[in-house]
């Protein structure tokens, strides 16, 4: 830690600290002010849904033209929304990793170059990790998670299902062999030829399964999709999107809006079985183990569906324990990707005068177990 850090930590002593947060991972530009006191002062996501809808999915380098063209307008209304000058910003963070090497790139060198421009404090942070801890910056202190705690991560990149034993403690439980939930939600989405929207494909098929079909007559009745790999603590949502497709193309003309509404349906249904199932064992297999587990987080873009909210609330209500298993979910705009996480995440970072040197090198590939 240089000598300017150690100055910058002494005078800040133990009041407030505001953290300016930097997200640019994927597809959305980000940048947030929180502070220590768990105050979201501004969270601003600028979307590129429309950029890449036509490619069927993230298109880098498009991307990382419009996290250039963005990230400046994004920073400036952050400051603006928080009523703060950049002056008083205490400490800037940006996601290190993982990501896609470019978007991360933009995101890294604006952070670095503005805190060392200012001589601010600087921390790289872990995106998955961000997501894990969000709860401990939105849920009510009486209720905040307590460690251990089990946390589902699901996104349009990642699966998995962690146990969580301190702020930089993460062990992997259960990830996918294949594809993750998020990207089969898009494709199946995209199958079904359905419209993005502002909200992305996986919102948009969420949205088609709460249609209301009584104009539609009955709908057809689609033989449920299995649970793969019964008794493993690993996912498949490739296989599962493969069910899908293989009965579109199987279909001997094109589905109607009550078929289609149907299938939708039936995926969304087994990808939520999944997702409870592989839950419901991870349970089983800790407490063989003595380890007690009462907080379930669940974080990342697809944690924001409500039909999926329900199914583990409903799982967990009917898992057989002595306690009742708490269940923790982010506010809906924090679940998809977000600069105020990663302000969050860094804060503990910045209290204890830890923090990255300014040349500190992207990890566009980086498990969640090696954080430290």
């Amino acid at each position: 830690m240089s000598s300017a850090h150690k100055t910058f930590r002494a005078h800040t002593g133990t009041r407030t600290f505001t953290v300016l947060g930097f997200e640019s991972s994927a597809d959305d530009t980000c940048a947030a002010v929180v502070t220590s006191s768990r105050q979201i002062l501004s969270n601003v996501v600028v979307k590129q849904h429309d950029l890449h809808e036509g490619f069927g999915g993230i298109h880098p380098s498009v991307a990382i033209e419009a996290h250039q063209r963005n990230m400046p307008g994004a920073v400036r209304m952050a400051l603006e929304q928080a009523n703060i000058s950049i002056h008083d910003v205490d400490g800037i963070a940006f996601t290190r990793g993982p990501g896609i090497g470019g978007c991360l790139s933009v995101g890294s060198n604006a952070a670095k170059s503005l805190a060392a421009a200012l001589g601010k404090p600087l921390v790289g942070v872990h995106h998955m990790q961000a997501h894990a801890l969000t709860p401990l910056l939105t849920t009510p202190t009486a209720d905040l998670p307590q460690f251990p705690f089990l946390t589902l991560l699901i996104s349009g990149g990642h699966t998995l299902l962690l146990l969580a034993s301190s702020l930089t403690s993460f062990q992997i439980l259960a990830t996918t062999a294949d594809a993750s939930i998020g990207r089969a939600f898009d494709k199946v989405a995209r199958g079904l030829g359905l419209s993005w929207g502002t909200r992305g494909p996986g919102a948009a098929l969420e949205e088609f399964c709460r249609m209301n079909n009584e104009e539609l007559g009955p709908l057809p009745n689609i033989k449920p999709f299995s649970v793969p790999m019964p008794g493993k603590l690993a996912f498949s949502f490739a296989s599962l999107q493969s069910s899908v497709d293989r009965y579109i193309s199987l279909a001997e003309e094109p589905l109607s809006a009550s078929h289609k509404i149907a299938l939708a349906r039936a995926f969304q249904t087994a990808a939520a079985r999944q997702l409870c199932a592989k839950l419901t064992l991870s349970l089983q297999k800790l407490e063989l183990k003595g380890v007690k587990v009462r907080d379930v987080v669940v974080s990342g873009g697809v944690a924001s569906n409500v039909f999926l909210r329900e199914s583990l609330r409903e799982t967990l209500d009917g898992y057989n324990s002595d306690e009742r298993i708490l269940l923790h979910f982010p506010p809906p705009e924090l679940c998809t990707d977000n600069a105020a996480m990663i302000a969050w995440a860094s804060m503990h970072r910045f209290l204890a005068g830890d923090y990255d040197d300014y040349t500190v090198d992207l990890r566009a590939k980086w498990s969640i177990e090696n954080i430290k």
